[in-house]
């Protein structure tokens, strides 16, 4: 049997007039920025007219370790959102938007698949409505400001050994992580060591998710620390007067932007951190407006629970007042037997020997999720060969746990077929709820990070570097204790190898540095090999991509 591909479906979906996707949410046009028929920002207008509306159910969407097998965590979100409306409930979602390395490397897009998607995917996953590039911008503004004050006679005695702000780009670019600039003569800067990190890894990135407003957002810009004097003292955006230019490139990008799924359903897309070397979670504006706006809204965090989930919980939430009323954990079977040790070209034959291995991982991100105090329900998606023993051997498992397993298959049936997710879902939404966050920010950092690692990654407790522990005391020195923690590690394993399949245990996690985002409102301890400038693969997905004289994209997912 033959399928359509992901662009194929969505190519031949006849999409609303976004007008008339927003008046679904009781949007008026004026409220509305448009971008084309099928594109729009919400205004700050908007706002001011729902801020004191009652917040409806907030359901968050994670999911197990990834594997190649593939898990579905976006199209799930997606599917979950339609399935509500076709119940008859009053639902929307946001989502993170893409960023073009993943798009171009390895990793795919990050609108949905099959017939739960949100449209126009082509544009989503490529430029949009301008945000990363205004975030690349900004962002690099700031490093030209910073270079050029040290080559104008350096007024404020930055050190040019000291500097901490890297530049960025919204691709997989290896050849930029470490590079020399200012090189060619006196009239071209300051020679020094300098390095790209991916846009979606910028400390600008993630203050824009977190700002919630334009002054939040002018505030958060100038406290980026940059660099420090010959005499050990912090430069901050502010001390360069970069922030009221920073905000001014991020004016458009800060409100959310709306679009629809392939039935309609009305989808917040705002924002796009990466969860293993930031924080994963679509913007708070985007999120705010959504709660005021529906009866249920359901947003995702990116990669698996120790990562996105984690993150979402103990920094979003914490820091935008946020109570979520259920958490939909996403596997498939097969992904399972990946974890069990089954090769890709295996999974579609009955294996319970690998996938009572790899349950373990499913079982611990659903305890992650329990110790959070938040009814969960997993999400099975559906594939051809799974079979009704595999299915009542994960049911018997998590049973144990207290918590339902539906499988669902919205890939093929979108909203159609995640009804009986979403009725678990709805179910869930009403069970007590004893939320609380993981640990209290008025521990040290070491405490946190301690925290983190053993209680949801399953360490034993933690290695730091000799610069990690000089980071660690200099974050002290600068009264910087209090911030929350910002975990930068694989999405490949509940542990910080990438080797480690299932469920880890009997290791210690090694930090080698902790990095410092005083804007964001965290710090960023880096673990393992992780690189926050990823690289792009042997066949990049970049190579199967085309567009025809008619401007119709092909090979795109």
């Amino acid at each position: 049997m033959s399928y359509l591909s992901d662009i194929e479906i969505a190519q031949r979906t006849q999409m609303e007039p976004i007008t008339e996707v927003a008046k679904k949410l009781g949007i008026a046009e004026d409220d509305l920025e448009l971008y084309g028929r099928y594109k729009a920002k919400v205004t700050f207008d908007l706002w001011e007219k729902i801020k004191e509306r009652e917040d409806g159910k907030l359901i968050l969407v994670t999911a197990i370790t990834p594997t190649p097998a593939g898990e579905g965590k976006t199209t799930t979100s997606v599917g979950l959102a339609q399935a509500l409306a076709k119940l008859g409930k009053k639902a929307t979602l946001a989502l993170r938007e893409p960023s073009l390395g993943p798009v171009f490397g390895i990793k795919g897009g990050a609108a949905g698949g099959g017939y739960s998607q949100v449209v126009p995917m082509e544009d989503i996953n490529v430029h949009f409505t301008g945000d990363f590039h205004a975030v690349t911008s900004a962002h690099n503004l700031l490093a030209a400001m910073l270079d050029n004050s040290v080559q104008q006679g350096n007024p404020l005695n930055i050190d040019p050994r000291r500097i901490e702000f890297r530049r960025v780009l919204d691709m997989n670019d290896r050849s930029l992580r470490s590079i020399v600039i200012g090189l060619g003569g006196k009239a071209n800067g300051v020679p020094r060591e300098d390095g790209f990190d991916i846009t979606v890894a910028s400390e600008v990135m993630a203050i824009l998710c977190l700002s919630q407003g334009i002054e939040d957002l002018k505030e958060r810009l100038g406290n980026i620390i940059v660099a420090y004097t010959y005499d050990d003292k912090p430069v901050t955006a502010k001390d360069l007067e970069a922030q009221g230019a920073m905000a001014m490139l991020l004016k458009d990008a800060i409100k959310p932007n709306l679009v629809q799924t392939l039935e309609h359903v009305p989808a917040f897309i705002h924002g796009g951190p990466f969860a293993n070397i930031a924080h994963g979670c679509n913007s708070v504006m985007a999120t705010k407006y959504g709660l005021k706006l529906a009866d249920y809204f359901v947003t995702e965090a990116g990669f698996a629970a120790d990562l996105g989930a984690e993150k979402f919980l103990d920094i979003k939430c914490r820091l935008a007042g946020l109570k979520p009323s259920a958490v939909v954990i996403v596997a498939t079977i097969r992904a399972l037997k990946m974890h069990g040790g089954a090769k890709k070209e295996e999974l579609g034959k009955v294996d319970m020997k690998t996938l009572e291995a790899g349950i373990p991982n499913l079982e611990k991100h659903v305890e992650n999720i329990l110790s959070y105090g938040l009814p969960a329900v997993v999400a099975l998606n559906a594939f051809p060969t799974d079979t009704e023993e595999e299915l009542k051997f994960i049911q018997e498992k998590c049973a144990r746990l207290g918590v339902p397993v539906v499988e669902s298959d919205i890939w093929a049936k979108g909203g159609a077929g995640g009804i009986k997710m979403a009725e678990k879902v709805i179910e869930a939404c009403e069970k007590p709820n004893a939320f609380h966050y993981l640990y209290d920010e008025k521990q040290s950092p070491k405490e946190k990070i301690e925290k983190i690692a053993t209680e949801i990654y399953g360490a034993d407790g933690v290695v730091y570097t000799d610069k990690a522990e000089k980071d660690l005391k200099k974050i002290h020195e600068l009264g910087k204790d209090e911030l929350l923690v910002c975990m930068a590690k694989t999405q490949a394993s509940i542990s910080d190898d990438p080797n480690k399949k299932g469920r880890p245990t009997n290791y210690k996690l090694t930090v080698r540095e902790v990095r410092l985002s005083a804007g964001a409102g965290f710090i960023i301890p880096i673990t393992g090999s992780i690189m926050t400038m990823p690289g792009l693969p042997k066949r990049p997905a970049a190579c199967g991509i085309d567009v025809d004289e008619n401007g119709k994209v092909s090979g795109l997912f």
